[in-house]
């Protein structure tokens, strides 16, 4: 990002959010406005995104032997390379570790915020092989549904 950054302005650079209001545009904005703060809801005693489906609830806890934590993660999770199209051709693990970092802070503050009495954890995997780009995902359960 830094050499990207840095080639705008003539050669003087710009910061992070002067470089999107020149580059970005509202239809983007609202979409990841959308990612960055979902809708959740309460469904059987689960917290999930707004997009989820019976069926696929039903089909996971069944794979999942009835551990909830394992259905509320698996139907949460997001992997961070999909967040762009298909052969997007400036990814790469320092933007997608930049961009799940914050994703993680603001799930974490949504979720305290809409379910202040449902604690809940919020991971973002960062795999020990860096160039794995396809291997970095963000997901979040309710602590009361972890195991001890």
């Amino acid at each position: 990002m830094v050499s990207e950054l840095s080639a705008w302005n003539n050669g003087q650079g710009v910061g992070l959010e002067t470089w999107t209001q020149g580059s970005g545009n509202f239809k983007l904005a609202a979409g990841y406005a959308a990612l960055f703060w979902p809708r959740l809801v309460l469904f059987e005693d689960y917290i999930f995104r707004q997009n989820f489906t019976v069926d696929s609830l039903r089909g996971f806890e069944k794979q999942g032997s009835g551990d909830r934590k394992y259905v509320e993660w698996v139907i949460n999770h997001l992997h961070l390379d999909g967040v762009q199209h298909q052969n997007c051709e400036d990814i790469s693990a320092d933007k997608i570790v930049f961009v799940g970092r914050i994703l993680k802070e603001m799930w974490e503050a949504k979720l305290l915020w809409q379910f202040p009495d449902r604690p809940c954890q919020v991971e973002f995997y960062e795999p020990e092989d860096k160039l794995k780009l396809s291997e970095y995902q963000l997901s979040f359960w309710q602590k009361k549904h972890e195991k001890s």
